[in-house]
């Protein structure tokens, strides 16, 4: 009976998966014969679970259920876990604080010691900064979400940057995270482009608008796009520098969604980056500590040669 048993957690792990597997595959797996596997999928039905089974061929796919079954994972599956809902107990998606902790809690005791031990020391050494950037609310991201993958148009009222507020419409292509905000990737209806909003800033309008064919995205690379869209676009001033170090190693001062990099040679790259203070452009570059020549805005060029003398001014 123990053998059995062990056997139906095995198979219904291997269900668990999300894909669906053959009666060979399966018989294989568990190393038994295909009737057997007919037998224990139908303990598995008998006990709630709703395995599917397709026609001809024999294949087996676990469907969703009235009720959340109890998951299988196996020890770097739950360690991941509980490190994900950590992060969601502290993240950006406000309202889930409580929930992840009531989740976490649950698991923490089932896992075993050696699990356990590995999640406590990766909290126990990491130091965390606080919260990033403005909580989004789930039912917002998810609603978002939905409307992406089926392809609906959103409407919503926003509030840009400089505080003006209007209403959009917009084809909803993809949700991104920089690690500070949320940012939603459409195509504006209204000005015939692609457009970044942030999350935070907007309210939905229900009901969705109709439905719109897919368009082909603004760039292959969406990450190298958003983060030019994000660091840039919205800021009063761009600035441009060339910069005397690889540009690897410009990366290494900066995250993803302050500036973007563009290799010159094997010693230089550009630098563009945006910000509504010339100040923060001219400290920001120069805290580098890397060699670099500005090329626009002219009134950054002007800010730098003034803050220059007077920091030369104050040396005895």
């Amino acid at each position: 009976m123990s053998e059995t048993s062990a056997r139906l957690l095995r198979l219904l792990s291997l269900l668990q998966t999300h894909r669906e597997w053959s009666g060979v595959e399966l018989a294989e797996r568990l190393g038994v014969t295909a009737r057997t596997v007919r037998r224990d999928v139908g303990r598995l039905r008998e006990l709630g679970y709703p395995v599917h089974a397709t026609a001809g061929a024999p294949g087996y796919r676990l469907g969703a259920g009235t009720d959340l079954p109890p998951l299988l994972l196996d020890d770097d599956e739950a360690v991941a876990v509980a490190v994900g809902l950590r992060t969601a107990a502290g993240g950006s998606v406000s309202g889930i604080e409580e929930t992840s902790l009531r989740a976490l809690a649950k698991l923490e005791r089932v896992l075993p010691s050696r699990l356990r031990h590995r999640v406590h020391a990766l909290q126990s050494m990491t130091v965390p900064m606080g919260r990033a950037g403005s909580a989004v609310d789930p039912a917002s991201l998810t609603a978002i979400a939905a409307a992406c993958r089926d392809r609906e148009t959103l409407r919503f009222d926003y509030r840009t940057h400089d505080g003006r507020d209007g209403v959009r419409a917009a084809e909803p292509y993809r949700l991104v995270h920089s690690g500070r905000h949320w940012y939603l990737l459409g195509w504006d209806a209204g000005r015939a482009g692609w457009r970044t909003y942030r999350v935070d800033r907007l309210s939905l309008r229900t009901p969705n608008g109709p439905r719109f064919a897919p368009r082909e995205p603004p760039d292959s690379d969406l990450a190298a796009y958003m983060s030019r869209a994000i660091s840039s676009a919205p800021y009063r001033y761009q600035g441009r520098f060339t910069m005397h170090a690889p540009a690897e190693v410009v990366a290494q001062h900066m995250p993803a969604t302050t500036g973007t990099i563009e290799p010159i040679d094997e010693r230089k790259c550009r630098l563009s980056s945006g910000s509504n203070s010339l100040d923060e452009l001219a400290v920001w570059v120069a805290l580098m500590d890397i060699e670099f020549e500005v090329h626009e805005p002219p009134e950054l060029i002007d800010r730098i040669r003034a803050l220059s003398a007077r920091l030369a001014d104050g040396v005895p």
